[in-house]
């Protein structure tokens, strides 16, 4: 089955190395059996966008705002983000959620503007090493969703995604290391099952967290895993190109 590998640059790449990678993505990727999707910062996007037209490489943004247009300085409107070729918009990562201090309630407004303007979001839902150790993982992600997805309705499975990211297995945190696929399994298994309760609908959950191209094929063989949200291996195409296969 066809997996969904999202790239996420997150504010790594100056406008020129953004498409300078974007030019070897089309060259080594553009073949890949699976949906390839390159998520940049906003900077980047209408320049990265023509790059990818006539690929199969999908456009993806890591943010946008909880309304379509208006006064809200400094926002970015979903709007607008599809006018630019968007197809899928990242949100609630647990950095946006941690420094920007995002809660559920605008990340469900955020979902049901993107909804509303016909991008695909990307939901990331993840514990922290605390919930770990306490073992209130699985109690502590259905509040995300139950609280994220509120009120939301979709028509299709195809039109949200879940990401699951532990927040302690990132490799940006001190001492990350990546979750066992095994348990990683598990866990999504768990999210797939809460979510058909919450919006009735069989959706699409990635795993995101120190994924590698040592260990990223360990992942997608599990049958509750359906993509990747990749991060700092993203940045290298070598290593990136081993991971999208």
């Amino acid at each position: 089955m066809k997996k969904l590998i999202m790239a996420n640059w997150k504010m790594q790449l100056t406008i020129k190395e953004s498409l300078e990678l974007t030019k070897q993505y089309t060259k080594k990727l553009n073949s890949s059996k699976n949906e390839v999707v390159v998520c940049p910062d906003f900077t980047s996007l209408a320049f990265i966008n023509p790059i990818l037209k006539g690929s199969k490489i999908s456009l993806g943004a890591q943010d946008s705002a909880p309304f379509g247009i208006g006064a809200y300085t400094g926002e970015v409107s979903p709007r607008n983000l599809k006018v630019l070729g968007v197809k899928y918009v990242i949100l609630g990562h647990s950095e946006r959620r941690e420094h920007l201090h995002e809660n559920s309630a605008i990340i469900n407004n955020k979902i049901k503007a993107a909804l509303e303007n016909k991008l695909i979001p990307v939901l990331c839902v993840g514990e922290k090493l605390t919930e770990k150790e306490a073992g209130e993982t699985k109690n502590y992600l259905l509040q995300e969703l139950s609280h994220a997805l509120k009120g939301i309705k979709i028509k299709s499975s195809a039109d949200l995604v879940i990401a699951y990211e532990p927040v302690w297995a990132i490799s940006t945190n001190k001492n990350a290391k990546p979750m066992l696929p095994e348990e990683a399994e598990e866990i999504q298994s768990f999210i797939k099952t809460q979510v058909k309760k919450i919006i009735h609908q069989e959706l699409k959950v990635l795993y995101g967290g120190s994924v590698n191209m040592l260990n990223a094929q360990d992942f997608l063989k599990q049958k509750s895993i359906d993509g990747l949200l990749v991060g700092g291996a993203s940045l290298k195409i070598n290593d990136f190109s081993k991971i999208v296969c």
